[in-house]
């Protein structure tokens, strides 16, 4: 099923829908086409939409993402911010260990692979000597998950230009 970004009238990502959905907004005079798939049709001359924008702002409530083992997962791209290691033998990770006071949040978990993770102990990554790939960051919201793991995969490209910059 075709799925297509949806932008505030601002131009500011804000979800994911439906090709149907989509379609309904846009024939209610509701949102715009900014992007279409060249691949799909409605009909004859009409292509399925792939970004549409809202014709009205809409005004967002503020969302916490939930600090869990699959977020963490997710924003780490399923690999081992030490090694690279992609697989299934991951664990969570505490930069700042638990037994020196390390916390629970964004800014101090990673993903890291069981190897890595035994190797590095109650160390901080800079006494064990490891390096991190990514700096650990709490993610915007949580459409980003999705819509970085299609543009990655190469669906959807068009979308990069309108979510790059609101998920960095």
């Amino acid at each position: 099923m075709a799925q297509v970004l949806v932008l505030n009238a601002s131009y500011e990502p804000l979800n994911i829908t439906s090709w149907r959905r989509a379609a309904v907004l846009m024939l209610k005079g509701k949102a715009e086409s900014l992007e279409e798939n060249l691949d799909l049709k409605i009909r004859p001359n009409i292509y399925l939409p792939s970004v549409i924008r809202l014709r009205y702002f809409i005004k967002v409530p503020y969302r916490e993402i939930p600090l869990t083992r699959k977020n963490i997962l997710q924003r780490d791209g399923n690999s081992c911010q030490y090694c690279g290691y992609k697989g299934p033998k991951l664990s969570i990770d505490h930069i700042v260990p638990r037994s020196r006071e390390g916390s629970d949040t964004w800014e101090n978990v990673t993903t890291a692979c069981l190897t890595c993770n035994v190797l590095k102990g109650n160390k901080t990554p800079e006494e064990a000597k490891m390096p991190l790939k990514n700096k650990p960051h709490k993610p915007i919201n949580n459409f980003s998950f999705e819509a970085q793991r299609q543009i990655k995969s190469g669906k959807n490209q068009e979308w990069e230009k309108y979510v790059i910059g609101s998920i960095n």
